[in-house]
């Protein structure tokens, strides 16, 4: 059976609000839970971004029964994997083993703020191919000594960790990134509703494992409001994932987004309050052979009414699916 997940935003609510947001969820039913782990918005209007791991170790104090789940930290610039293989496993540990590390090549929007440049994505896979490397010996226990192309771990250990290690998710989005998480993960990560990312991740060793999709949906009970707020927060989502990963900061967001008309992000965005809108969306990837489908609901301030929709309406449509 699919499950179907809520997803806290940091793009565009406070850490306060996000853990509220996630007990919320929680109560109503929601099978799991996953993370942003962004620097920035991806557009000003958002207006927040607060720091994912921060806001993770209250969720998991918080709640009680939920999986949590980053979607997606990116253990290569911002974050050494050795620092990542920490925080994950005492995520791990508050959560109780509710926690799932997702993993992924990053994007320059939030990784170019601690210099060195951004690699092109051949270089960025070989630096999360020895990323993972790297947590997953960590995880192991004991010292560790690594001397890789790009990173170098001298006598690491860690001193606390989960008696089962967390599994680990990759973001994919071709066939690179299939192939290296098809090795390397336990379960496949996309944004996409392509049932050829599933193939080619059973084909480098994914058979049977989990596939977590997510889809953006805007629900208000006022379908011109729903357009307009999804207009202004996410029309940067019409760029395509290989423009996405590129740009800079928000500026270069607004800019590359200036043409984007309200009816441009509400072809791809259902809009409003008709339910069968919503579920035709998430259908997509079920068909497409997801196992796992986090629901983002556009606008930080929306979602006491989202969840309480999803509780009555919603997620009894998508369960029956």
């Amino acid at each position: 059976m699919v499950k179907f997940g809520y997803s806290m935003l940091c793009e565009q609510a406070g850490p306060t609000q996000l853990v509220h947001d996630v007990r919320l969820a929680e109560d109503a039913g929601f099978d799991f839970a996953v993370i942003s782990d962004h620097y920035f918005p991806w557009l000003d209007a958002q207006g927040h971004s607060p720091n994912a791991w921060s806001v993770l170790g209250a969720a998991a104090q918080a709640t009680n029964r939920i999986p949590l789940m980053t979607y997606v930290t990116c253990p290569t610039r911002r974050y050494h994997p050795a620092v990542v293989a920490q925080m994950a496993a005492t995520v791990a540990l508050l959560s109780e083993g509710r926690f799932t590390l997702g993993l992924g090549a990053g994007e320059n929007l939030n990784e170019h703020v601690v210099g060195g440049g951004w690699p092109p994505v051949d270089v960025r896979h070989e630096m999360l191919v020895e990323a993972v490397e790297i947590i997953r010996e960590l995880w192991e226990g004991g010292y560790v000594r690594y001397d890789g192309a790009h990173f170098e771990v001298e006598a690491g250990r860690l001193w606390d960790l989960p008696p089962t290690p967390p599994p680990i998710g990759i973001a994919v989005s071709g066939a690179r990134s299939a192939r290296i998480a098809g090795e390397f993960a336990d379960a496949l990560i996309a944004i996409e509703p392509r049932a050829e990312l599933g193939r080619m991740f059973d084909e480098h060793g994914g058979a049977g494992k989990p596939r977590v999709g997510q889809v953006a949906v805007c629900y208000d009970t006022d379908t011109d409001e729903a357009q307009r707020r999804a207009h202004e927060q996410f029309r940067w989502f019409t760029g395509g994932w290989k423009v996405n990963s590129e740009l800079p900061g928000p500026t270069a967001f607004e800019q590359a987004s200036r043409f984007v008309r309200q009816e441009d992000v509400a072809r791809q965005i259902p809009c409003g309050p008709d339910l069968e809108t919503h579920v035709e969306a998430v259908r997509t990837f079920v068909d497409a052979g997801y196992t796992h489908v986090a629901l983002v609901q556009v606008g930080g301030g929306n979602q006491n009414e989202f969840v309480a929709w999803a509780d009555k309406e919603f997620l009894p449509a998508l369960r029956a699916l």
